[in-house]
């Protein structure tokens, strides 16, 4: 059973400020004016015990506070394009950031659970002991962000003021990551001490990217303490990988959905979209692993909500319902085109969209291309391997893509045609009627199977199997064993990957 701040707080521990005194004589010794102003603005103890110790332990040169203003966004931006990060391509508003070669995906090798001894986890999630965690943030932590800004964030997962949705704190020296943070989730510091009251816990992300050279990568790390509700990432700049309000703080609600809020919520990989016909909408929601077409289904929609993360609860009435975590996407652009994918494609292609465009072909025009997209596609420019031209190789004598299998886009939600604002800002959430599953799985199940109730539907989706996807570092292709995965769930109730605690259905309308 998993129990909430148990054991040593390893951020606590490390920066060493245990007062709110403390706290505040950091901020007057380390932060100027305008910072130390804006963080008067949040009087959440705990939350500034955090944003002390992890300026004290990762001992920046400057702390910045973006608090969701068109100034803060702007300076983020700018900040990136200066420091190198990301480089303007030909279009207002776009920018491109390359991650190292050698780190185009999730580094699943060495993402750790943080769990105290005798702590049960998934058999599918490696952990770490506490003690041995502490070790290594200690060592490779400390003074990472030397001679370098240390940016602050308030963001919430979810509308503000929705029942699932969950403050976190973004803390990081990216400028790259706080500018994605700016695009994919909804800022909240004038709400914020607000809604860590109603939520009664917030999130925090702790990342540095360090030198960001390929040296560094054996010693990168993505650590999740689940007691803490604390993630920490080093030595890594790719999005899955240091924009934690994502991946990380998805499996902090997995776990609370899991052990504190059983048969009522659930914490899901899933599209939310609905179709509207003769004046009536119905919404669905989809799971499937990444890569898998989530975003293109879930824009087949007339009402599209969200392409990857869905929190749902059952509401009072008995319905089921469900918000999107997010407000923008992290698309993968393979074989995006005008045919399958009209709506964002007008959305990266029509002047006037925000898009940080990640490990695609830039053209000597300065034009980003992607394989698949539709379009007659250049002969040299410069990718995420360098200089490209067609034809040229690696050193093992393989072809070297136009653009990475995992090649990607940040856009707003809100560029995207069909996409419902009004539905997917409401606290309340959509009343989901309607859920599938689904993944890359060519030889053990028929392309459609209807469940006979609830109960069996969330058996068949639990049962699919799926091959990894470019998605994760040296996984692409592998598909775990059916009979492992089917007979021997994890303890806190998961089948690949996902809770498939049965929610109590029968309360619904579906």
């Amino acid at each position: 059973m998993l129990q909430l701040y148990q054991g040593v707080d390893i951020l606590s521990r490390i920066g060493g400020i245990d007062t709110l005194d403390d706290a505040n004589s950091l901020f007057r010794d380390r932060c100027d004016e305008d910072t130390r102003r804006k963080l008067a603005g949040i009087s959440n103890e705990k939350a500034l015990l955090k944003i002390a110790n992890a300026i004290a332990m990762t001992n920046p040169d400057r702390v910045f506070v973006n608090t969701g203003s068109e100034e803060d966004m702007q300076w983020v931006r700018i900040m990136s394009m200066a420091k190198g990060e990301e480089r303007p391509v030909a279009m207002k508003d776009h920018t491109v950031h390359f991650d190292l070669p050698e780190e185009q995906a999730r580094i699943i090798d060495r993402t750790y659970y943080i769990v105290n001894e005798d702590e049960d986890t998934s058999i599918l999630a490696q952990s770490i002991l506490r003690d041995d965690a502490l070790d290594y943030v200690g060592s490779h932590m400390e003074g990472i962000g030397r001679g370098m800004t240390l940016l602050v964030g308030f963001f919430s997962r979810g509308p503000i003021g929705a029942k699932a949705a969950i403050p976190a704190l973004e803390i990081t020296t990216s400028t790259y990551v706080m500018h994605s943070a700016n695009i994919l989730y909804r800022h909240v510091y004038d709400e914020f001490d607000e809604e860590v009251e109603r939520a009664g816990i917030f999130f925090t992300n702790v990342h540095s990217e360090g030198p960001n050279r390929p040296e560094d990568l054996p010693q990168a790390r993505v650590f999740m303490d689940r007691s803490w509700l604390t993630t920490y990432s080093l030595f890594c700049t790719y999005a899955g990988n240091t924009l934690l309000l994502k991946k990380g703080n998805h499996r902090f609600a997995v776990d609370l959905a899991t052990y504190y809020r059983r048969e009522s919520e659930l914490s899901e990989h899933m599209f939310i979209t609905g179709i509207t016909r003769d004046d009536r909408t119905t919404y669905f929601a989809g799971a499937a692993p990444s890569g898998c077409g989530k975003t293109t289904t879930a824009m087949t929609g007339t009402d599209f909500i969200g392409d990857d993360l869905a929190q749902l609860w059952i509401a009072p009435d008995g319905t089921l319902r469900a918000i999107n975590p997010e407000k923008g996407i992290f698309g993968i652009v393979r074989d995006v085109n005008a045919e399958s994918d009209p709506y964002l494609i007008d959305a990266l292609r029509d002047e006037g969209t925000e898009v940080i465009w990640t490990n695609v072909l830039v053209d000597v025009h300065g034009v980003p291309y992607w394989v698949g997209n539709g379009e007659n596609l250049p002969d040299e420019g410069f990718n995420f391997q360098g200089e490209w031209w067609h034809g040229k190789t690696d050193d093992r004598g393989q072809p070297v893509p136009l653009s990475h299998p995992n090649a990607r886009c940040t856009v707003d939600c809100r560029e995207i045609g069909n996409y419902n604002e009004g539905a997917a800002e409401d606290p309340s959430g959509v009343e989901v009627r309607v859920i599938t599953y689904g993944g890359r799985d060519s030889d053990t199940m028929p392309p459609v199977r209807v469940a006979q109730d609830a109960d069996h539907g969330v058996v068949i989706g639990a049962s699919i199997l799926s091959a990894a996807t470019a998605t994760e570092v040296g996984a692409r292709g592998v598909r775990p064993a059916l009979g492992k995965r089917a007979l021997h769930p994890g303890p806190a109730g998961r089948l690949h990957g996902r809770s498939v605690r049965v929610l109590q259905f029968r309360q619904a309308r579906l």
